[in-house]
């Protein structure tokens, strides 16, 4: 099956830099070069997003038949503009 924008993925290895396992789940953002490549969103359940990243192919499957998500608590990335700006302080 062709994954396709607005689908949601299973990561399949884990990108620690990014905070992410391999089990995540992503929603497709962008297809690129005709499935070559996915940018791809990860977010917390109640809608922060944890890392917005390009993929290969080969990087991400479709969600199985009879899958279940699992919840985990993600360590917060420091987002320095963001944490200036919350501050009020200029980035």
């Amino acid at each position: 099956m062709m994954i396709k924008e607005l689908d949601q993925i299973v990561l399949a290895a884990g990108l620690p830099e990014e905070g992410l396992q391999k089990g995540d789940v992503g929603t497709v953002v962008l297809v690129h070069e005709g499935g070559k490549g996915y940018e791809v969103e990860f977010m917390t359940l109640d809608g922060e997003t944890v890392a917005v990243v390009t993929l290969l192919a080969e990087q991400i499957r479709s969600i199985a038949p009879r899958e279940i998500a699992n919840a985990r608590l993600v360590a917060r990335r420091s987002n320095k503009r963001h944490d200036l700006l919350t501050n009020g302080q200029q980035a």
